[in-house]
């Protein structure tokens, strides 16, 4: 009973998410074709989009200790990452809206801990990834719906963008009700409450002792930071080449970023999972950066046939279906019986460090050299050195799924 129900309340609070998240993608494109939004902010916004995640193993750092405050955790999480959004129609400053985005992303991936950790306690490992799957695929279906809800909106309604956001956001927040109701299967000798001091290098100092500890561990990490740069590195020529060079409206965006992304997504999770149960972490880890590189490279030709841009985005779909399921499921993976909290953290941390790097070096090259197609070859390269690093580490590392 209490497995099922924290599968619901997982589904369902994803669900409620969905309308906001479809707008959320857009919002880069909305502040480049609404607001002029300039090279520098574009590149803070992707900047604060991954880089947030430095901030966020102090939102979710109790988390590690204390697990009977993991619903608390996402309640308030909930709460605060959605309501700048509800000012919307009433501020009109750039600035103000990449606060927002930075802000919501960073409580986003505070909260990822505390989720994977109330999976790992009452979710049984046989399940754990399938739940995960279906909540990301519902996320991805639902929001590949918008187009159709969205599209003709945005494209013939100039700024009624602005009160799409706060009726999006109202959804969000009431993600916390289903959240609210699971009843954690904490473990009798469960950690108690430890008055002690939680220095600012503490996240970063557990980090690196895992990295020193499980070099299994640091492998994955060093893979996956490759592949993640290099998707990183192409998103600050994204506004300009869709909007500049390809033309494409809302609703074409829409139905790439949202629909057919969503669709990628949906058919492929049941595959992933299966390889997921099946394989070796490293080979599918392999996979995923390997269509990684593929995305950049097809956007390229997309200049001579902007319909490209629907294939490449069904293919990023296919690629996100495998990387949400092995970064999230690779704490309690890694972790084993331990509290596998520190290395979803970990895994956030890295994310951080990447977008400190990557969005500021992709803005450089495309600011230099005013070449989309030259930043995403060096993002096409950065994910096949993530694939070659996942490539060599299948052997020495055979770790696999318990199902396997």
């Amino acid at each position: 009973m209490n497995k099922n129900f924290t599968a619901i309340a997982y589904v369902t609070s994803r669900a409620l998410c969905v309308p906001f998240w479809g707008l959320f993608y857009l919002l880069p494109i909305i502040l480049y074709k609404d607001l002029g939004a300039t090279p520098f902010q574009l590149m803070l916004l992707y900047t604060f989009k991954h880089s947030a995640s430095l901030l966020s193993p102090y939102w979710s750092h109790r988390v590690h200790e204390i697990r009977s405050r993991l619903q608390s955790n996402l309640i308030w999480a909930n709460t605060l990452k959605f309501s700048p959004f509800l000012f919307f129609p009433f501020i009109e400053n750039s600035w103000f809206y990449i606060g927002a985005f930075g802000l919501h992303m960073a409580l986003c991936r505070g909260t990822i801990p505390a989720w994977m950790e109330i999976l790992k306690l009452n979710i049984p490992a046989r399940s754990r990834g399938k739940v995960c799957a279906l909540g990301s695929t519902i996320d991805f279906l639902g929001v590949a719906l918008l187009p159709f809800l969205f599209g003709g909106i945005l494209d013939n309604m100039t700024g009624y963008w602005k009160w799409l956001f706060p009726l999006a956001a109202l959804l969000g927040i009431l993600s916390s009700i289903p959240i609210q109701r699971i009843r954690l299967a904490l473990p009798e000798n469960d950690e108690k409450a430890q008055k002690k001091h939680h220095p600012l290098l503490s996240p970063w100092k557990t980090g690196f002792s895992l990295l020193k500890e499980k070099k299994d561990f640091s492998r994955f990490q060093l893979g996956f930071f490759f592949g993640g740069a290099g998707l990183m590195i192409i998103q600050p020529a994204l506004p300009k080449y869709f909007v500049d060079t390809l033309q494409l409206s809302y609703s074409e965006l829409l139905t790439a970023f949202a629909a057919l992304k969503g669709i990628g997504f949906a058919l492929s999770s049941p595959l992933w999972v299966k390889s997921f149960n099946r394989s070796r972490l490293f080979s599918v880890c392999a996979m995923v950066t390997l269509c990684a590189a593929t995305f950049p490279l097809m956007l390229m030709a997309a200049k001579s046939s902007p319909s490209i841009v629907f294939i490449a985005y069904l293919l990023y779909g296919i690629m996100e279906g495998g990387s949400e399921l092995t970064w999230k499921m690779s704490g309690p993976l890694f972790s084993g019986d331990r509290n596998s909290a520190p290395y979803t953290t970990t895994n956030v941390l890295a994310v951080g460090v990447r977008g400190l790097i990557f969005p500021l070096l992709g803005s450089l090259l495309f600011t230099h050299t005013g070449s989309p197609p030259l930043v995403f070859l060096a993002g096409a390269t950065l994910c096949l050195l993530g694939t070659l690093t996942m490539v060599r580490s299948r052997n020495p590392y055979p770790i696999k799924s318990p199902m396997s």
